[in-house]
């Protein structure tokens, strides 16, 4: 049996399931952590070493401890509960790209467990190299290093534009918006190439979803902006950058802005470092107030989204959307969200 990319995204239909994988970026739990974690991360990137250095001190300033790993047992409890109660009752496993639970030690364990046909859940909504691509060749890699007896993993759709992912987001920035009198909202994604979004659907994604929670709202002052760029100054990326539009706003007039990573599923780094202590400080100093909004995480509409993912599959059942865009497509054409960078 090949277990290359084909077997990802081959026609072939499986009659059954007997996992969900959830998958996930991974991150550091401690000090020790840190580099090796930041080396799989860069490896076969052109990141100078002092760039990654500086990233280990973001780390650091949380004791070496990402919050993403922790925020994935969250959402495995809250799907296995929902999963118990409503079905499909598969169990859950935990793979990640960079640490631990790596790809390949959890689709050992599968296959040690009998496990031949799992769902996969990415934690990532939209469709990029970085966001679905290269999870697919992890996984693929990961195959291949179990061996003949891996178990096939097919990847459940992106769903940026899944109503209950908009709800969750919806919920969670209604919440923060009370918080201040007259906001202007600021929607936040991790920013690529634009090299790399020039092959993919990632920036039109991002818009769509921006646009159906600023609605949902009945929100007119709003902008989707970037953060997080990691590249050479050099090589474009997209933008603006999440600070220099809060600068802008503050020259504009606005004083209160509600930050929302509707990029990002859970608060993981790139959440509590970039926005809360970076863009956190620029905020104030030049004199806005700035609240930042949670992630889907563990929200009970997000939690029935994945549910409804694996239904969709599982009974080839029609896809739920929201938005002109329509539902992605559950099997990723080959050659769709290429790296070119």
């Amino acid at each position: 049996m090949s277990h290359g990319l084909h077997g990802l995204h081959g026609d072939t239909r499986l009659s059954g399931y007997d996992a969900l994988l959830v998958v996930s970026f991974g991150g550091p739990e401690g000090m020790d952590d840190v580099i090796p974690f930041l080396e799989n991360v860069l490896r076969g990137r052109n990141v100078p070493r002092e760039r990654m250095l500086q990233v280990a001190h973001h780390y650091e300033l949380f004791g070496g401890v990402s919050p993403i790993n922790q925020q994935n047992r969250d959402l495995i409890a809250a799907l296995e509960e929902e999963l118990e109660r409503n079905g499909p009752k598969l169990p859950i496993y935990w793979g990640n790209r960079n640490w631990h639970p790596l790809l390949a030690d959890t689709l050992s364990q599968m296959a040690s467990e009998g496990v031949q046909n799992a769902l996969a859940f990415v934690t990532s909504a939209y469709s990029s190299y970085s966001s679905c691509r290269q999870y697919l060749q992890n996984i693929s890699d990961a195959q291949a290093e179990v061996g003949p007896k891996a178990p096939r993993v097919e990847k459940l759709r992106a769903f940026y534009n899944h109503p209950l992912f908009i709800e969750a987001n919806v919920e969670h920035i209604r919440a923060t918006v009370r918080k201040l009198d007259d906001p202007h909202l600021v929607f936040t994604a991790h920013s690529i190439p634009e090299s790399m979004a020039a092959n993919c659907d990632y920036a039109a994604q991002l818009s769509e979803t921006a646009s159906l929670i600023a609605q949902a709202l009945n929100i007119e002052n709003w902008q989707l902006v970037y953060q997080s760029r990691s590249g050479s100054p050099s090589q474009p990326w997209l933008g603006p950058d999440v600070s220099d539009h809060l600068k802008a706003l503050q020259l504009a007039g606005v004083t209160d802005v509600v930050v929302a990573p509707i990029g990002f599923v859970s608060d993981h780094m790139e959440v509590v470092y970039d926005l809360d202590v970076e863009a956190e400080k620029v905020a104030k100093e030049i004199g806005v107030s700035m609240v930042r909004a949670r992630t889907a995480g563990t929200h009970p509409a997000f939690v029935k989204m994945i549910r409804e993912l694996m239904l969709e599959r599982i009974n080839n059942e029609p896809p739920r959307f929201a938005g002109s865009r329509g539902a992605r497509p559950g099997i990723c054409a080959p050659d769709c969200c290429v790296r070119d960078y």
